[in-house]
């Protein structure tokens, strides 16, 4: 648009001189009409005197300094000073004038015709801005019928207008300048956010290919550029997803394949005689069937193959808090959402789950606050555990199989991937999730994990 409109202005620059010149005639216009009706009247006069002595004394009454007259030998020898468009017509002009004042045509040639400013310096155009009352100077020749050439000089007013010059820049600025600049910038606004439109499409398009990878193709319509990078970006999406069900099949085969040996081990181990051997070999594989089954989780728990759909949060927290109730947890809610959220429910209870679980276990209960102010909701899920001190530490926990001991035992608990699953769910609904220690009288007393999910309804780029 600045761009488009500082072409426009450049142009509108070197094509200014036409609106100058139009009103330079116009301003010159109400002087010629006046001198060429003081003309027409003089000729009428000069036409009607008997001999050359009344004539002269014609000349001689009508005469003044803005009034010069006097007879001239021949045809005018003088050449127009300028043959500009401006002077032809105000030559035109002023024949016209003569011609219809005295009913028959005359020879009448311009020799010059300018305004002067208030000083009375012939400044052309510039006389415009420098004066407030510009006069028309005018040099003139003609054939008096019967009489002979008279040369006439005259400087004739605005018969009683001003031209005020603040006006007259006002008006130059704001009907040439202003005015256009503003249409050509409302056009150049509304054409560019109609080409601009695939581009945006486009961007939301990308954004939200990060949160669904199975998000509705964009549609293939438009102009032949707009179908061509379409269709590209719908085969990439294509190629995404089939690389992950590739995956995912691939994971699913290696873990089926390791079930049947991992039953035999079982089995062999369960026959060995040494009792300490038995106890250890059957701890390894069952650190193996875990993580196993800890792989496939994380891929089923971070992938998004369910439609965006609306889904009620407080009825979300109070099942999984009812299901950890009944399994002998303290669990309280406080708070609520106001109204329902948008995005993957199954994949957030899975990340809700995975808040809980490592509430629980790293402390002896779970309080769980819902904060909604209507632009976007906040979910804490606080344990009264030792908390994590190291803030590089807090980061760290949400990278895969990284583990921290838990409260109830002295080794690692769990697989490490619970807050991983939960950080690519919560990007996948555009939110965030963090970790933060609470603390009472400078001191640790727990660790809350906050999840915050904008309220989006275009998570899917619909």
């Amino acid at each position: 648009m600045l761009i488009l409109a500082a072409g426009m202005f450049a142009g509108q620059l070197l094509t200014s001189t036409i609106w100058f010149e139009t009103h330079y005639n116009r301003t010159l216009e109400i002087p010629a009409r006046l001198f060429a009706s003081r003309l027409a009247d003089t000729v009428r006069l000069l036409q009607h005197a008997p001999d050359a002595a009344a004539r002269n004394a014609v000349i001689a009454s009508l005469g003044d300094a803005r009034y010069r007259l006097h007879w001239v030998d021949g045809p005018p020898l003088s050449e127009p000073a300028t043959d500009s468009l401006a002077q032809r017509a105000t030559g035109d002009l002023i024949a016209g004038v003569i011609d219809k004042r005295l009913g028959e045509p005359i020879d009448v040639r311009l020799i010059d015709a300018q305004l002067r400013d208030d000083t009375g310096h012939r400044t052309g155009v510039l006389s415009l801005f420098d004066s407030r009352t510009a006069t028309g100077d005018f040099h003139v020749q003609l054939d008096v019928p019967g009489a002979g050439w008279l040369d006439v000089r005259s400087n004739e007013g605005q018969a009683g207008m001003h031209m005020e010059r603040s006006a007259l820049v006002l008006d130059y600025l704001l009907r040439i300048y202003l005015l256009r600049f503003l249409a050509v910038c409302a056009l150049a606004f509304v054409a560019v956010r109609f080409a601009l439109e695939p581009l945006r499409q486009f961007a939301a398009a990308a954004q939200s290919l990060g949160h669904n990878i199975y998000r509705a193709p964009l549609p293939e319509s438009g102009p032949r550029e707009v179908r061509r990078a379409a269709r590209s970006f719908n085969a990439m999406q294509h190629q995404l997803i089939e690389s992950i069900t590739a995956r995912t099949r691939f994971l699913s085969a290696v873990s089926h394949d390791l079930r049947s040996p991992l039953t035999r081990l079982r089995l062999r181990v369960e026959m060995l005689t040494d009792t300490a051997a038995r106890d250890r070999l059957r701890g390894d594989l069952e650190e193996m069937e875990a993580m196993v089954r800890a792989t496939l989780d994380a891929v089923q728990g971070i992938e998004i193959t369910e439609p965006q759909q609306r889904f009620d949060l407080d009825s979300m927290l109070h099942s999984l808090a009812d299901d950890a109730r009944e399994a002998g947890h303290r669990v309280q809610i406080d708070g609520h959402a106001t109204a329902p959220l948008s995005g993957f429910p199954r994949n957030l209870k899975r990340c809700l789950q995975n808040l809980l679980d490592n509430a629980i276990r790293y402390g002896s209960e779970a309080h769980v606050s819902v904060a909604d102010d209507g632009r976007r909701v906040r979910v804490v899920i606080g344990d009264n555990g030792p908390g994590i001190a190291d803030a590089a530490l807090r980061e760290r926990v949400f990278e895969p199989w990284f583990r921290i001991a838990a409260q109830s035992g002295d080794g690692p608990d769990g697989t490490g991937l619970g807050l991983t699953i939960a950080r690519s769910v919560a990007a996948a609904h555009g939110g965030t999730l963090v970790l933060n220690n609470r603390l009472e009288a400078g001191r640790i007393v727990g660790l809350d994990a906050e999840l915050t999910l904008p309220r989006d309804d275009r998570i899917d780029g619909t």
